[in-house]
Formats: C-alpha cells, sequence, structure tokens
C-alpha cells in the first residue's frame, strides 16, 4: 500500500471500490514545518480507512498536515475535509473550488443532466445513473473556510520540496499538475495518466474542452520533467506519453467525425455507442451504467470540437440535438 518514490515522498494506495479506476494514488510530503497529503479519495469507508492506515504507517501528525487537490473529481477530492485539521489548508485551483461549490449546491448537476438528456441520453438510464454516480454520492459533503484557491504560478513548499502550480484545464475546468523544477518531479493528477486514458468529458459552462486539454499538453510538453507521478495507476515516461495522448485524441476525433458523416443525424447518445471504447464490455448495452456516462461526456466533448471548427454540424430538432456533416 505505501511505496517510497523518493526522499520524503511517499505513495498511499487508495482502493477506490467497484470502480474501473482500482485504486488512487495520494502522495504525502514529509516537510520540516509541515507535511502536504496530495488527493484523497472517495468519502467512502474503505477510502477513508485505507488512507487513515496509510498515514498512521507513515506516523503523519495531523497538526501538521495540509492537503493539495490536484482536481475537483471526487475520488481526488471527497476525503480532503476529513484529513486537515481546523486551522489546516486544504488547496485547490480557484476554478476548480468554485465547481465544487457549484456540485455541492446541485446546480451544475442539473444542467449536466439537462444536457446529457438533449443529447440523447433515455431518461430512465440518466435517472439510474444518477442514483449510483460516485462523482455526486461518493463526494466531498461541505467546502469550509480551510480551502484555499490556487492560481497559475503559485508555489507551496514543502521542506526541500517546491511545488509550482500549473493550470491546465481541460480533464475539470481547473485542473492542475504540480512541478518541483529543482528535481523536475511532475505531480500529474489525471493530466497525464499512462496505462490508461484521462476522461475528457463536456463540461458546464466549458465552450471546448478538449480543445482546452489540447492545448495544455502542448503547453507543458517541454517542461522538465524527470519522473512522473500520476494519479492512477504507474508512472512513465513523460514527453512520449503526452504526443501519445495527442495522437489518440486525433485518432477518436476522426472517429466521431466519420461516424457522423456516415450516420447524419444521430444524437451524441448513439454515435457514442458506435464509437470504440477499451472497457471490458461485450458491448454498448453490456457497458456499466456510470461508466455510459462517463464515455457520453468525452463523446460530447469530441462532438463540441468538432463543431467548434466547423467539421459537422448540430441541430435540434423537438429538444434532441442531432448531429451532421458540414455544409
Amino acid at each position: 500500500m505505501i511505496e517510497e518514490i523518493g526522499t520524503g515522498i511517499y505513495r498511499i494506495g487508495v482502493p477506490l471500490p467497484d470502480n474501473p479506476l482500482r485504486e488512487l494514488n495520494s502522495y504525502f510530503l514529509r516537510g520540516t514545518d509541515r507535511d502536504l497529503l496530495i488527493d484523497t479519495g472517495f468519502r467512502n469507508p474503505v477510502c477513508q480507512s485505507a488512507l487513515e492506515e496509510g498515514l498512521r504507517t507513515l506516523e503523519s501528525d495531523p497538526a501538521r498536515r495540509d492537503v493539495l487537490l490536484t482536481h475537483l473529481h471526487s475520488d481526488h477530492s471527497g476525503n480532503a475535509d476529513l484529513f486537515a485539521l481546523p486551522g489546516r489548508h486544504v488547496y485547490l485551483s480557484g476554478t476548480d473550488l468554485g465547481y465544487l461549490r457549484q456540485f455541492r449546491s446541485g446546480a451544475i448537476l442539473e444542467r449536466q443532466r439537462a444536457r446529457y438528456l438533449a443529447e440523447g441520453m433515455p431518461s430512465a438510464l440518466e435517472k439510474e445513473i444518477s442514483a449510483v454516480n460516485p462523482a455526486d454520492n461518493q463526494a466531498i459533503e461541505q467546502i469550509t473556510d480551510q480551502f484555499v484557491p490556487l492560481r497559475d504560478g503559485d508555489v507551496i513548499s514543502v521542506g526541500d520540496l517546491s511545488l509550482e502550480t500549473v493550470l491546465v484545464p481541460g480533464h475539470t475546468p481547473g485542473n492542475t499538475v504540480f512541478l518541483c523544477r529543482r528535481q523536475g518531479i511532475l505531480f500529474s493528477g489525471d493530466h497525464i495518466l499512462f496505462d490508461i486514458t484521462p476522461n475528457i468529458t463536456a463540461w458546464d459552462g466549458v465552450e471546448d474542452s478538449l480543445g482546452d486539454y489540447l492545448d495544455n499538453l502542448n503547453r507543458i510538453r517541454d517542461l522538465p520533467v524527470k519522473q512522473t507521478l500520476p494519479g492512477h495507476r504507474g508512472p512513465g515516461e513523460f514527453r512520449p506519453r503526452v504526443d501519445e495522448l495527442l495522437r489518440h485524441h486525433r485518432r477518436r476525433l476522426n472517429e466521431a467525425r466519420r461516424i457522423v458523416e456516415e450516420n447524419p443525424g444521430l444524437n451524441a447518445f448513439e454515435i457514442t455507442a458506435q464509437m470504440t471504447w477499451q472497457i471490458r464490455a461485450r458491448s454498448w448495452d453490456d457497458f456499466p451504467i456510470t461508466q455510459k456516462w462517463f464515455a457520453m461526456g468525452e463523446c460530447m466533448s469530441h462532438l463540441d470540437y468538432l463543431r467548434r471548427r466547423g467539421l459537422i454540424r448540430r441541430e435540434e430538432f423537438g429538444g434532441m440535438r442531432r448531429y451532421y456533416a458540414s455544409l
């Protein structure tokens, strides 16, 4: 469960029950004046007990521990307030902190659900997903005054490590990675994963999530990174993986465009069902229901990208959005 990555840097494996991600890489950084915990798992007893056990083994003193979140997703932020005592800090980008507040109010979820229905998801399926979606029912319960918003370029120091905040919207609107320039270490969260591909969904209030993601892959490609510590699964070579992720999305964009051109008038739910997915399911009908939500969100982000560049068009009939080749 615990792996020493380098001097004063430890990985705590936090199980994610009934989730294809399987485990979160939570990182504990031991400093001189304070310690830092990066990402905290879903808000459920399994994640909480695993993280508590790991921190006990590392003899982490809660009175000197702050929490740093790479982004707002519940598998990273769900337990944040439980592992920061009153008076300690929880750091998160200001953009994602704003979205997290809206999630807790229910405003964003309602707008997201409305879009999924307009894009073709059956109402019964949407209701079934909403009842079990861990993004909602295993999320952080309250946003306190412990939360400190981060901006691009802000630095958090822990011992010999200076973590530079690099804002990389895409995976979430305020997604961040943290670079220790002197050591060449990048805490990449879910911006760069090696064994799996980060999910890029269509976010409420964001016109082109995929375009943002691709722009920010290019933005950080030449950072002085020697070691990448991702949010899930194993590490890998930084720049080759950036290039592979760029190629991956070019292939996905070509696939989505081809489906639209060959099948004019499909909605996003129908297009999603025809796309290629690397998941343990025999067909779209056999997909785990929460994965249908994430797959459709990713499909919509690719359709948004193509539509904004005039490569496809969208029309609406009776409240249903359908896609066609460009005129």
